[in-house]
């Protein structure tokens, strides 16, 4: 029987009591001042409230080591918005080089128990979609999603001078239609003892415009559809706390978001160590999930997967609705790092939180395994870096992007979710820009010959909104 699990506020008082870990704000100095780097521009935002304590003692970075590319130069020079280079203006192909879930807890992240949603805005006017364009096929650098250089001002307005990923999926909700949009390891200002350091953070928007980048709106307190869920007007909230199941835990990363029958589930995984460049370590992945369009969040113990027993491939993920007359919910996996290969699972979406009903791709019987994670072939060789997939329309294939081995931007295509995947196809290089760039996220809605798509760029340590024009 599928679970259904519920979520509600805690207080304080309940959560000290079973173990939670509750946020306090408590004022920072006169002298907060921004972090460096690309936000050293920015003038700290006044009367500021809140310093977010590190979460289980865990001493506070300026920026996540562990997501650093191989090569990743951090003076490299902020990438010029515009057309890349003519050599990218055609996609030429590359060489291919265990329990029942369990009711989750709420994890809080604020003070007292969240206040009742106040009455949403009203519902914005879809903008038209972007044009077809008559340009020839290529790949640009729209605008900045975040940082001091981005439209939406986000140092400012959630206090985030520095973030990275911008995993994005569609919420669902015929009555609100909105993307999310969710973020790993997140700065604010760093002259605030903490750093204003999150594990992670969330946006929503309704933009179908995307010219100059993803518009996000201000966040509201308790508005489950306002910009951001925050903590107070100005600051973004961490959306996802530890569960206390690892002795060491330096991140809770987002890998991959989906909605699925007014809920939202987040894939995501527990840090214990950053390594070299490219390479970390992690306890656990597991799957939250949000009542609410990512107010609250809860997460279900009987989703971690230990690596073990071939739960070591499914430590990062990438949800995939799929075509036309296919009635499972894909989710791909990849190992810890960015050198694994990736493999493929499904389940029936109202059975999300049961691992023992997921079904895993064997190459060798050319079949569905239930049950057995050790199961699992590669369907895409590695080495695969923050992978995002798609169903599209244009194409009437399968799409998946992520970052290879050089750390330039692929695409495969394929006819079915477990292949066979096509050879990879140049969207952008790390030639062309600069700085390291990685986690190539794809806008749910621009699934035709148009691809936008989120990229972080490590020197800039923020993301920026990509375009893609497919032949």
């Amino acid at each position: 029987m599928s679970p259904r699990p519920r979520i509600v506020p805690v207080s304080l008082a309940l959560a000290a009591a079973i173990g939670l870990v509750a946020v306090i704000g408590v004022a920072p100095p006169a002298g907060a001042e921004p972090c460096q780097g690309a936000a050293g521009a920015a003038q700290p935002l006044p009367n500021q409230a809140f310093q977010i304590p590190s979460p289980s003692g865990i001493a506070p970075f300026d920026r996540p080591i562990g997501h650093k590319p191989v090569g990743a130069n951090e003076s490299a020079p902020l990438p010029k918005l515009g057309l890349l280079p003519a050599l990218l203006k055609a996609l030429t192909p590359a060489p291919v080089r265990q329990q029942a879930a369990v009711v989750p807890t709420p994890n809080p992240a604020g003070a007292a128990a969240p206040a009742p949603p106040v009455a949403a805005p009203p519902a914005q006017a879809a903008a038209p979609a972007p044009a077809a364009s008559t340009a020839p096929p290529g790949t640009s650098i729209v605008g900045w999603v975040t940082g001091p250089d981005s439209p939406n001002q986000t140092i400012q307005r959630f206090a985030i001078t520095g973030t990275d990923l911008g995993i994005m999926w569609d919420n669902g909700d015929p009555a609100n239609n909105q993307v999310l949009m969710a973020f790993g390891d997140t700065n604010g200002y760093c002259g605030i003892p903490g750093k204003q350091w999150r594990y992670n953070a969330l946006f929503r928007t309704q933009d179908r415009s995307l010219s100059k980048t993803v518009a996000v709106t201000d966040g509201v307190v308790g508005n489950k559809y306002s910009g951001a869920p925050v903590w107070r007007p100005g600051i973004a909230k961490q959306i996802i706390n530890t569960i206390g199941q690892a002795p060491s835990e330096t991140g809770i990363i987002p890998t991959a978001g989906v909605a699925v029958g007014g809920k939202q589930f987040v894939n995501f995984m527990s840090i214990r160590d950053w390594n070299s460049p490219g390479s970390w370590s992690t306890n656990f992945s597991a799957i939250a999930m949000s009542p609410d369009n990512g107010e609250t969040w809860g997460v279900y113990p009987g989703t971690m997967r230990t690596p073990g027993a071939g739960n070591e491939n499914f430590q990062m993920g990438a949800f995939l609705k799929p075509g036309p007359g296919d009635p499972y919910l894909y989710t791909f996996g990849t190992p810890n790092g960015r050198g694994g290969a990736a493999y493929v699972a499904r389940v029936s979406p109202g059975l999300i939180p049961d691992l023992t009903k997921y079904e895993y791709w064997n190459a060798d019987s050319q079949a569905w395994v239930p049950g057995n994670p050790a199961a699992a072939t590669p369907v895409i060789p590695g080495p695969v870096g923050e992978m995002s997939a798609q169903y599209n329309t244009y194409l009437q294939q399968y799409l998946v992007l992520y970052c290879n081995g050089p750390n330039d931007v692929v695409m495969r295509t394929a006819p079915a979710p477990q292949g066979p995947w096509g050879p990879e196809r140049m969207l952008a290089t790390s030639a062309e820009i600069p700085g390291g760039i990685y986690a190539p996220y794809l806008h749910p809605w621009s699934t035709g010959k148009e691809l936008y798509y989120n990229l972080s760029l490590w020197s800039a340590y923020n993301v920026m909104l990509m375009k893609t024009v497919l032949p």
